[in-house]
């Protein structure tokens, strides 16, 4: 062994290798920060010491002896040079293997891609719009240059908090997340737990006074009706409120409604809702609301007041840059303008159905799957593909009539 820098030969390395009274720690230097270390696990490995800022940094460049000698001093050389030019040969490297991984598609941007153009065939152009607007707004800017496999739970929960109190946008995000990791875990890019499952605990939850206020009589719930009819509400808003009241669908996707989802021809019309966009994910199926005579009729005109349209919102906004009418339109025409604060909301409408449907007589299991609830056993879940469809068509032209009763007070 010689002195200075290249100070060791082939013969010393694999003579020191075989010393049998080598200190477990101890080092084999060949001079400039290079030397050979053997890993706990018996590996011996290359290394190279130098120092960027305050701290030392180590470089692996590779085991022996598949990287000899003489390849391992001219990776040492190569990051002397790095280092000479002001690089960082370690973030250098990072560099390189990310440009490595974009060429080859494993970053979370290129698995989005991929997962809405296999999503796009089942959508209508304005969810799939908004889908790939919340994915460029609020997640690649974060999560998109990243190789997929090295995505974080706390990565993922850190873009989900960054939305705060915003909790309809920051569920979208984290079920587009969660369905971009099922699509990479199954092509063999992802593998472990969904990070985005455990990102549900960071999302804020609504706060709630106890139940939701709603009425649950005949003579409250018409009331309600004649209210809205004569108040100064919108067209849109008017008709939303509507459509909530004799289908008691949730407000959500009451606003976020488009003419593509709407079979008002079909026996029996029909509103059916892309599972994308229901609030029960687990499930490979879309929900389907069974419009009854009253409020398919009213769609019908509806659709015709506003050209008969084959795709877009059913309430687009008047103004601004929203797509459709806000939940909060509605919500404020209850509570402030139809004076209804804690005494019933749009959500109050579920509950009159779930009330006075099984007062009636009407199956739990009908009534659940109207209401597109989870369910709590597999006897109901057994029957949620439409098989109780002729019952739900009953309870649709049911509660439609009835309405309309209470709405003229013969209730």
């Amino acid at each position: 062994m010689r002195g200075g820098n290249d100070r060791l030969s082939d013969r010393a390395v694999r003579a020191w290798l075989k010393n049998p009274d080598r200190a477990p720690n101890s080092r084999l230097s060949d001079g400039h920060g290079l030397f050979l270390r053997v890993t706990p696990k018996g590996t011996p490995l290359w290394l190279m010491k130098y120092r960027r800022g305050p701290k030392d940094t180590l470089i692996s460049f590779g085991a022996y002896p598949e990287i000899g000698l003489k390849e391992a001093r001219a990776r040492r050389a190569a990051a002397r040079e790095l280092i000479r030019q002001g690089r960082d040969p370690v973030l250098e490297r990072k560099v390189n293997r990310a440009e490595a991984i974009v060429a080859t598609g494993n970053t979370f941007a290129e698995c989005a891609a991929v997962w809405l153009e296999k999503r796009q065939p089942g959508w209508s152009p304005a969810h799939y719009s908004t889908v790939s607007e919340t994915l460029a707004r609020h997640v690649l800017p974060h999560l998109g240059p990243l190789p997929i496999a090295e995505v974080s739970q706390r990565l993922v929960a850190g873009v989900v908090e960054r939305l705060g109190d915003r909790i309809d946008t920051a569920q979208k995000v984290r079920q587009i997340c969660a369905g971009v990791f099922r699509l990479a875990q199954a092509q063999g890019k992802f593998v472990g737990d969904n990070p985005a499952d455990a990102a549900r605990e960071v999302i804020a939850r609504r706060k709630l006074r106890g139940r939701r206020p709603a009425f649950v009589t005949w003579p409250e719930l018409g009331g309600v009706l004649r209210g809205a009819e004569k108040a100064n509400l919108s067209s849109a808003v008017r008709v939303a409120h509507r459509l909530c009241a004799f289908t008691a669908a949730r407000m959500g996707n009451v606003i976020a409604a488009e003419w593509s989802e709407f079979q008002l021809e079909a026996d029996p019309p029909m509103w059916v809702i892309p599972r994308a966009k229901m609030k029960a994910q687990d499930r490979h199926f879309d929900h389907r609301v069974v419009l009854g005579p009253v409020i398919a009729g009213e769609i019908r005109a509806w659709h015709l007041l506003n050209g008969s349209p084959t795709s877009g919102f059913v309430f687009p906004a008047v103004a601004g840059n929203r797509q459709h009418i806000t939940h909060e339109s509605i919500e404020k025409s209850y509570r402030v303008t139809l004076g209804l604060k804690d005494k019933h909301t749009p959500h109050g409408w579920r509950s009159a159905l779930s009330t006075l449907a099984r007062d009636h007589g009407f199956a739990r299991d009908v009534v659940e799957m109207a209401l597109d609830h989870v369910h709590d056993n597999d006897v109901v879940r057994a029957y949620d593909r439409g098989e109780r469809l002729p019952e739900r068509v009953r309870l649709a032209a049911w509660w439609n009539e009835q309405l309309a009763k209470a709405q003229r007070g013969e209730q």
